[in-house]
């Protein structure tokens, strides 16, 4: 895959491309490495566009590996349970992809990745991956947060200046709208469970018994009632195995904005003005022509 390096004035991270996405520097310095990880059959990949609802799914699907037992789910926290695997953390210095090497079978991993920069070996081992996109309105929002709090971001600008950065795909990981029509299209020749935010908000128990189903897994009702308990919102905000407060502030600073801030649908409603949304949904249209995927950005 191309590697092409450029020079961006920002005063966090410096960022670079690979296949034509936005990445740090420390993601593009690593990227051959990445790129050669050796994916097992047995291994689970989630992936997600950021802030698509990644932390959630990953507690779910622990949970339910786990057999909804609370404490072996504390064993360790979301970021060591489940790689990251093309993230480069600094202190210590970790790569996610040595993390995910390390692990014993069967490993989950999870990834922001756009669908062509998944590392080639996770489709010829026919891995099992399960992709959870995002409405674009509220993604675009909680984005905005998330690079205001996390110092290893790039600047984000004011509002106005991150909303055209998202729209227009100059932000990392690249472009949603490429990112979830990407994921959308594989789901048709590989093993994808491609599911909704707003469908896990509205129904949890159907869409936590697809992920089940998916991972051939059958749980008691008391244990499914137990992993739908465990795994709102407000429980898992106030889970410290998950809501990222390991992370020292100087790297998320969470009285900045809480990483996980309101996990609501149609939250954009507060942010965007008459002419965004009207600039947003003219993107929309066009970028979201000739393809089956619908969203709803509300309720």
């Amino acid at each position: 895959m191309e590697r092409v390096m450029v020079d961006c004035a920002v005063t966090r991270s410096e960022t670079g491309e690979v296949g034509g996405v936005l990445l740090t520097k420390q993601v593009c310095d690593i990227w051959d490495k990445i790129w050669a990880f050796q994916a097992k059959p047995d291994d689970l990949l989630i992936a997600t566009y950021t802030k698509a609802g990644t932390t959630w799914t990953q507690e779910i699907v622990d949970m339910i590996q786990c057999d909804g037992d609370i404490e072996k789910c504390k064993r360790a926290t979301t970021f060591d349970r489940q790689p990251f695997i093309e993230w480069v953390r600094e202190k210590p210095h970790i790569l996610g992809v040595e993390q995910a090497e390390a692990m014993p079978s069967p490993r989950t991993m999870k990834t922001h990745l756009a669908v062509h920069l998944v590392p080639p070996s996770f489709w010829e081992q026919n891995c099992k991956m399960i992709y959870v996109a995002r409405n674009g309105k509220d993604n675009l929002v909680s984005y905005y947060h998330f690079y205001r709090m996390n110092q290893r971001m790039p600047e984000p600008g004011t509002w106005e200046e991150f909303f055209e950065k998202f729209i227009t795909g100059k932000v990392l990981w690249g472009s949603w709208y490429d990112h979830v029509k990407g994921w959308w299209e594989a789901k048709d020749h590989h093993r994808i469970l491609y599911l909704f935010y707003e469908d896990i908000k509205e129904n949890p128990k159907r869409e936590i018994q697809k992920i089940m189903q998916f991972l051939e897994k059958e749980l008691e009702k008391d244990v499914l009632d137990k992993i739908i308990h465990y795994t709102q919102f407000e429980v898992m905000k106030s889970n410290p195995m998950a809501n990222y407060t390991y992370v020292p502030p100087e790297i998320m600073d969470q009285t900045i904005s809480p990483f996980m801030r309101k996990g609501i649908v149609g939250d954009w409603k507060n942010h965007f003005t008459v002419a965004q949304n009207e600039r947003f949904d003219s993107e929309y249209r066009q970028k979201m022509a000739g393809t089956s995927l619908t969203f709803r950005m509300e309720l």
